[in-house]
Formats: structure tokens, C-alpha cells, sequence
């Protein structure tokens, strides 16, 4: 009788393990889709333009190579630069209109540029840098076309995600002559307990590892292989600049210093607190605005 309760008790036990178990899969990979999965019909619409800014500006359509329509605003240059500016992950090219007028008051060309499953754009699948470089070689091939644009006064600013993808494309393609990193995160070994914190609300264990498993499935590439760190030190001798708040609760605090760390001179760094993420245009707006500006002036134009 005793031995017929126990075995009820371990069979009970087992079942109840191995439906937490399962939940647990279930759970990860739902997660794991809503992170990697960004649908037309789940974005947000565009609300503003540059003509909220006053700013005069052409709608750009381009195509990348594996045949993602691509949509973007062009800002001609009154100075001969242009900076690309790249939104960050489930965003679109508006989030990035304050730069944009802010550059364009000083005389620089700008062009607002999108990838894939974001904005109006074709495809559903964010890879975090892994199959997004031909969405940036197609907006590079369209600067290279602009008679305003001088080739070697070229520079990027990336926000969050758009930071991170910013450096892979810059560390294999010298047209790129300055790059400045919004809150990008430094790898996503070094960020996903904080982000998945952020973005699912679940605790990073046990969920950060299952995420991690069905997420690579999706995308069909390592975790690993997205590893800005590396890629910085790519650079060579082209300036890189770094912004980057400890208060940050989306990317791991640590990653602007991961960041400085691996590149190599020129490079600077504005680390501080009391910064929301991807927030230093709003909420630091003055010293943004002078920081950013007096960087790619001495880059971009010679000024000292």
C-alpha cells in the first residue's frame, strides 16, 4: 500500500515536472517570436515628417540585394557631409527627426534611413545584424549617387539596435568616416538578461537561455556571432563616438564601457546617469546637440 502511494506520488510529481517543463518551452518560444517578428500589421504608423521640422526633403524608395523594398527621407547637403542616421529595434525613421533637424540646421545632408520588418518596409524577420547589411549597402549606393555628397565626408549614427548594426556595416565598409553609437548595446551575450528583462517582463532565469535557443532557430544564426565589441576594433583609425547611460534598464549598463574598451583611437565616450535609453537627444538635448555636432565637424569637415 505504502509503495503503491509513493509510486502515485513520484508519478504525479513527474507529470507536474514535465508539464512545467513544457509550459516553459511554450512560453520561451512565443517569446522568442514576438522578439524576432515584427508583422506590417503590428507597426505603428508613421506621424511625423521632416515638414513638421521645417525641413525640405525627397521620399526615397531603394532596394537591397535580396530584394527588400526599403523606405527613407533625404535631406540634400548644404556642407558637403551626410550623415545616415539608422533607427533602433521596432522603430522607424521618425525617431530620429530631432537629429535629423539638428544636422540639417548646420548644413549637413541627411538621410533617414530603415531595414527590413521595420517601418514600411518588406520582410517580418529582425536579425539583429545578421541578414540586415544588404539594407544598408542599398542606402550607402544611394548617397553614392548624390552630387551634394562628397564620399569621404560620410558618417553614421545608429540608436539601440540601429547603433549596433552601425558598427558591423562600418567595420567592413570604409565609407563610412565617423560613427557615433546612441545606447547600442556591446553584444547580445553581454545584453540579453537585461533585455529580456525589458522586453517580456519574464526573470532572465530559466527564460534568457529558452529565448535564446528558439530565437536562433528563427533567424538561423548564432547569438554570438552579434558582437559589436569585435567588430569596433575594426575601425582602424576611424573616430567612433559613444553615448551611453548607466541608468539604461533596456541594454546592459555595462556595454558603452565594453564598447570603448575594444575600439581603437580616435575615440570618446560620454558616459553618464540619469539618461533614459536611446535618450540623449531629449533629455541631454544642449549638450547632445554640442557633443555630436563639434565631433563630426572635426571629422567629417576639418574643424577643430
Amino acid at each position: 500500500m505504502l509503495k503503491r502511494s509513493l509510486r502515485k506520488a513520484v508519478s504525479i510529481v513527474g507529470g507536474l515536472l514535465l508539464l512545467l517543463f513544457i509550459s516553459l518551452l511554450l512560453v520561451s518560444r512565443n517569446q522568442a517570436l514576438e522578439l524576432v517578428y515584427h508583422p506590417r500589421e503590428a507597426r505603428s504608423a508613421l506621424d511625423r515628417t521632416p515638414a513638421d521640422f521645417g525641413l525640405d526633403y525627397a521620399d526615397v524608395l531603394v532596394q537591397s540585394a535580396d530584394g527588400n523594398s526599403l523606405y527613407g527621407w533625404y535631406i540634400p547637403s548644404r556642407n558637403g557631409a551626410a550623415v545616415v542616421l539608422q533607427h533602433g529595434y521596432k522603430s522607424d525613421r521618425s525617431e530620429l527627426l530631432e537629429e535629423a533637424e539638428m544636422l540639417a540646421r548646420h548644413g549637413y545632408g541627411v538621410l533617414l534611413s530603415s531595414v527590413r520588418a521595420h517601418d514600411l518596409n518588406s520582410g517580418e524577420l529582425i536579425s539583429f545584424g545578421l541578414h540586415e547589411m544588404p539594407d544598408l549597402d542599398a542606402w550607402f549606393n544611394f548617397l553614392a549617387q548624390q552630387d551634394d555628397i562628397n564620399p569621404q565626408r560620410i558618417g553614421l549614427l545608429g540608436n539601440s539596435l540601429g547603433g549596433t548594426i552601425a558598427v558591423q556595416y562600418a567595420a567592413g565598409h570604409e565609407q563610412v568616416r565617423a560613427l557615433v553609437l546612441h545606447s547600442a548595446f556591446s553584444s547580445m551575450r553581454d545584453t540579453i538578461d537585461t533585455s529580456i528583462r525589458y522586453y517580456t517582463g519574464l526573470p532572465a532565469f530559466p527564460f534568457a537561455s529558452l529565448i535564446r535557443f528558439w530565437a536562433e532557430r528563427e533567424v538561423k544564426g548564432s547569438i554570438d556571432d552579434i558582437d559589436a565589441t569585435r567588430w569596433i576594433g575594426q575601425l582602424d583609425s576611424r573616430p567612433v563616438l559613444i553615448l551611453h547611460s548607466t541608468s539604461d534598464i533596456v541594454i546592459s549598463e555595462q556595454s558603452g564601457d565594453l564598447l570603448y574598451a575594444s575600439a581603437r583611437q580616435p575615440k570618446e565616450i560620454w558616459l553618464t546617469d540619469g539618461v533614459d535609453h536611446a535618450s540623449f537627444d531629449t533629455q541631454r538635448s544642449l549638450d547632445f546637440e554640442s557633443r555630436v555636432l563639434e565631433f563630426f565637424d572635426r571629422y567629417l569637415l576639418g574643424f577643430n
